[in-house]
């Protein structure tokens, strides 16, 4: 048996199963539930002491009543990838408890032909995923040991790759049993990160950053693939989970062409690791979000 580690345990976030449980719960107390029960969660990735309060928005959304199984997509920082691919563990470890991952649905999605496997050291250094495991674990505490996992990372799509992807998860999107759990940070602004943009229209630069940001929000709520992808070819906005994003969009657009669903997506929180107000600054955007069907 093949165990993904918690590599960033210690670092990312506290290594200690009881501290963690409370530093989340306090998140999740000082967090509204305004759009809820969740389909799919869009929500952060950094350490829990930058995004964890955001990220809360999008996790108090989940009645864990009815979910048996926990789709984690998420974008990869450190290895080129053409497709998805699938880890090769088959239990990840969080300081709560470890989760199973569902080996019935791995068969279902190889069995596509379109995704790769991940050696268990890209998996393991990959925090996209990683940082949601702990966060599933607590949503999910009062169905331990009865519901699995599905983690996936995604890797730099072509648009006819996010509607292919799109178009194969988008009946497990319907199956209300299972939650999408996509992985994205917004906006990386500053020199480090190659990026940037600022229109000074709207005030100082973390205003710029915030307005880019909420642009790209409102494409997303509005459930535009099309749209999302025009702005990301307008701002290059530097936004990590573009790809998992997109994924998600095109899934819902599949299902709108074939189904009578209501889909409606809101997001519910945003902020940003600091304000920048030089060109020597520099910052990371959070943002949460909550997709319900009907």
């Amino acid at each position: 048996m093949a165990v993904r580690a918690a590599l960033h345990s210690g670092s990312w976030y506290s290594s200690s199963g009881k501290q963690l449980d409370a530093e989340l719960q306090k998140y999740l107390d000082n967090a509204s539930m305004l759009h809820s029960p969740a389909r799919a969660i869009i929500a952060p990735h950094a350490g829990y002491s930058y995004c964890g309060p955001c990220g809360a928005y999008a996790y108090k959304q989940i009645n864990p009543d009815n979910v048996n199984r926990v789709f984690i997509l998420g974008p990869s920082h450190h290895v080129y990838l053409r497709n998805c691919a699938l880890s090769s563990a088959t239990v990840c470890q969080t300081p709560l408890y470890d989760m199973e991952i569902d080996q019935q649905v791995y068969k279902e999605l190889r069995s596509t032909g379109h995704f790769d496997m991940m050696d268990l050291k890209t998996d393991e250094e990959e925090h996209s995923i990683e940082m949601h495991l702990p966060y599933t674990a607590k949503m999910m505490e009062s169905k331990k040991g009865r519901f699995t996992i599905v983690p996936v990372l995604v890797g730099a799509l072509k648009r006819d790759k996010e509607k292919l992807y799109g178009n194969i998860f988008s009946k497990y999107l319907m199956d209300p049993t299972n939650l999408f759990v996509i992985s994205s940070d917004f906006c990386h602004w500053g020199s480090r990160f190659k990026f940037t943009y600022y229109d000074e229209s709207h005030g100082p630069i973390h205003s710029s950053i915030e307005k880019l940001d909420k642009m790209g929000m409102a494409e997303i709520e509005s459930l535009s693939s099309e749209g999302f992808a025009k702005y990301l070819d307008k701002y290059s906005n530097t936004i990590c989970g573009r790809h998992p994003i997109g994924v998600l969009l095109q899934a819902i657009d599949h299902l709108k062409s074939t189904t009578q669903a209501k889909f409606q997506l809101k997001f519910l929180h945003y902020a940003q690791s600091s304000k920048c107000k030089s060109y020597s600054d520099s910052s990371v955007s959070y943002a949460a979000a909550s997709l319900t069907i009907e």
